[in-house]
């Protein structure tokens, strides 16, 4: 015989909305983070090696500061404008630093 707790189970909606933030949660922060090291990587100013190795330690905290953004926002929609909202002026800065041409 099952205990009466009170509590209701996670509907699939909620569910849903729990797998949409650890998706957006893992590749939208890794994205960020990626699209951070490269932009850093090109325009800090001291000698190459140094500005990755700095880019490269610094996305470890981007990565966190993406995820617990991603999760402390009120809806999924909110979590995901925000994760765009980061993404798209990163990768118009590495366009402008010139990272994509050849």
């Amino acid at each position: 015989m099952r205990a009466v707790t009170g509590r209701t189970a996670p509907t699939p909606a909620y569910r849903a909305a729990v797998l949409g933030r650890i998706l957006l949660a893992a590749l939208g922060g890794y994205a960020v983070a990626a699209l951070a090291t490269g932009l850093l990587a090109l325009v800090l100013p001291m000698p190459r090696s140094e500005a990755v190795t700095t880019a490269t330690l610094t996305s470890f905290a981007v990565m966190v500061a993406v995820v617990v953004a991603v999760f402390a926002a009120r809806s999924l929609g909110r979590a995901t404008a925000l994760v765009l909202g980061l993404a798209l002026p990163l990768a118009g800065g590495l366009w402008l630093a010139g990272a994509f041409t050849g």
